[in-house]
């Protein structure tokens, strides 16, 4: 796997430097940054697979340098002396999150969870945005969803609404209680669905229209959809909804 190292301190980026050609072979590392500036470039540079980034660093934090990468296909691997900091790795969808000073065992499964996740990424052959939202997208056609397993086929009519989990994003079907999670933002999603008849009413929502049942007043309000699942509205949404629904 081709990985990036993101660490200010350079005790830390050789530690886990020697720990990786000791312990993890398979692991090439292309490039070792010391801010976020220089890792978004080395992103675009050396397409990784796997990024082991640091939260704690000068002028753009781990987090801010996620939020900054356009469509991140690589394996996140926190690695930080910080433990609070774990609940955000896990919203943005990190694969691992390893406590300095770093445990050569905790590296080696964290290694090879990535290692996994890229197979099945790479194997489903579905990291190609375009084929997600032109080749599979005619009107009245079913969406082919990339998720973990495999392609997912789903009926626009068919989604409920949908939810961000960090990278990924949840769908809740009316016909399906297992909820299947695609390996695509909700921005993406949103993308392909918003001139299906869905509107998205919060940064972490998108709404089937046709499945709202009512709407309850309030700073932002909230939605009750048909499946008795009660969606926030956000403020800054709410005279864009209330536009929308006016004209259904």
């Amino acid at each position: 796997m081709r990985a990036i190292i993101v660490d200010d301190e350079k005790h830390c980026r050789d530690l886990l430097l020697l720990l990786l050609e000791k312990y993890c072979p398979d692991v090439t590392v292309e490039a070792v940054c010391t801010d976020g500036i220089t890792a978004l470039e080395a992103i675009e540079r050396c397409h990784p697979e796997l990024l082991f980034l640091d939260v704690e660093m000068p002028g753009m934090n781990g987090f801010e340098l996620l939020e900054a990468c356009e469509r991140p296909a690589f394996s996140i691997i926190f690695t930080t002396a910080y433990n609070q900091y774990a609940i955000q790795a896990i919203r943005h969808s990190a694969l691992d999150y390893l406590l300095k000073p770093l445990d050569k065992d905790e590296l080696i499964r964290a290694v090879e969870k990535a290692a996994l996740q890229q197979r099945q990424i790479n194997g489903n052959k579905v990291n190609n945005l375009l084929l997600f939202l032109h080749e599979h997208l005619q009107a009245g056609e079913r969406l082919a969803l990339p998720t973990m397993e495999g392609l997912r086929m789903v009926l626009p009519k068919d989604i409920v609404y949908c939810i961000a989990e960090g990278a990924y994003t949840r769908l809740h079907l009316h016909c399906d209680k297992m909820a299947p999670l695609v390996c695509r933002t909700l921005k993406e999603v949103e993308m392909v669905l918003k001139d299906k008849g869905f509107f998205r009413v919060h940064h972490s929502y998108l709404i089937n229209l046709s499945f709202m049942d009512k709407y309850i007043k309030g700073d932002g309000g909230e939605i009750i959809m048909t499946n008795g699942s009660c969606i926030p509205v956000s403020r800054h949404r709410k005279q864009d909804f209330m536009a929308r629904i006016e004209k259904l």
